[in-house]
């Protein structure tokens, strides 16, 4: 029960999936209401032009039956004549014509947008399936169009039988009028008639529409294992991070083990921990916290440091309170300032020493470190300041 609930598709689709079907061309269309938007600026444009129309193609119809002498014997004159009369019949007709290309082009924004992608031009061998086409032919979409075929075939019949009754003495009247104004009267019950039976299609229009941007959406839900397996292509392979993670981490170490010979002294617990501190003469500010670590990493600093000549100074309160409460190159905490001054000096003592000069300097055991500052002192569960005084 569980994989059949699992491998239904329940899920919205997502942004990503949603992006990918745009790219393949696959977005949502009501071509009944795109037919519906052309068809009534169609209907309305000649409702509102067409006695105007006919009055202007009736006018260059009879200059075009009426031949002079010149035109008889001229054929260039005749096809001047000819081409002069061709221009007005489109400069009349290119206002409706107009109208009715921009409503075509601008149809698409109803639904879905204009779209322009190279993938559907490629060619699909699986839609020349024969079982794939049985299979369109009593499918649920299949169904869907036929009805809206029966839908359409109802209402345009109905509509036209309507309004073609209630017209038809200004129909039959249509036979005592003169030609111009018979003609005029003509197009404009035409135009009637029309917009009324494309009314018509707008119902069909209005229930197409929000249909077709359902089906859109439910064809492209997805299971929950698509889900997952999405989140991990958008946010990558959990292991793989990890891995990343951990070489990140390796090169961080091997930045910081590089750094201990640089150091001035390494400060210890003397086994747990390990903090390699260096106080840059002349540049200003406090000492600066350059490597620091916990067993195997402290172990690994003090064998570099005794390897590069680095002093080494026990001392466990200042070590857990450097290793807790700094991180790689921070200055130390103000409240250490005067335990690490004690340090450093001794430090320095100890070089002159080496170098031939004063006596031996003795090692400091009695170092200030705040108790808050101590993880293993109780205190120490208050929050201190170690922020070097600097308001939050």
């Amino acid at each position: 029960m569980a994989e059949d609930s699992d491998a239904e598709k329940t899920e919205a689709a997502s942004a990503k999936r949603l992006e990918q079907a745009r790219a393949e061309g696959d977005v949502p269309r009501s071509r009944e209401l795109a037919t519906f938007a052309v068809l009534m600026t169609a209907g309305a444009g000649l409702w509102m032009t067409g006695g105007s129309v006919v009055r202007s193609l009736n006018a260059v119809m009879v200059s075009g039956l009426a031949l002079d002498r010149a035109q008889v014997f001229d054929a260039d004159v005749l096809i001047r004549r000819v081409g002069v009369d061709i221009g007005h019949v489109l400069l009349t007709c290119l206002p409706l014509a107009f109208a009715v290309m921009v409503v075509a082009l601008a149809s698409p924004l109803l639904i879905g947008g204009w779209l322009f992608s190279a993938k559907s031009f490629m060619p699909n061998f699986g839609k020349l399936n024969p079982v794939r086409g049985l299979a369109n032919m009593f499918s649920t979409n299949a169904l869907v169009e036929l009805a809206k075929a029966v839908a359409k075939t109802v209402v345009v019949g109905a509509v036209a039988y309507l309004v073609i009754m209630g017209k038809k003495d200004a129909v039959m009247g249509l036979a005592v009028e003169s030609v111009g104004e018979g003609s005029a009267h003509l197009v404009s019950l035409l135009g009637t008639t029309f917009l009324f039976i494309v009314g018509g299609l707008g119902f069909v229009a209005a229930i197409d529409g929000p249909y077709q941007v359902w089906h859109y959406a439910n064809k492209l839900k997805m299971t929950r294992q698509e889900m997952i397996q999405e989140h991990k292509e958008s946010d990558g392979n959990p292991q793989m991070k990890g891995r990343i993670r951990q070489m990140q981490r390796e090169m961080s170490r091997r930045r910081m083990m590089a750094a201990v010979p640089t150091a001035d002294v390494v400060v210890t617990n003397p086994t747990h921990y390990a903090v390699a501190l260096k106080y840059a003469d002349g540049q200003g500010g406090a000492p600066r916290v350059v490597a620091k670590g916990a067993d195997e990493v402290a172990a690994k600093i003090r064998e570099i440091a005794r390897e590069n000549k680095v002093a080494l100074l026990e001392a466990p309160a200042l070590a857990r309170a450097l290793h807790q409460h700094t991180d790689i190159d921070d200055e130390i905490p103000e409240a250490l300032y005067s335990a690490v001054a004690e340090v450093l000096a001794y430090v320095f003592q100890l070089r002159a020493f080496s170098k031939g000069g004063g006596k031996y300097p003795e090692r400091p055991t009695r170092l200030a470190v705040p108790p808050e500052l101590d993880p293993h002192n109780p205190a120490s569960q208050k929050k201190p300041d170690t922020n070097n005084g600097a308001t939050p």
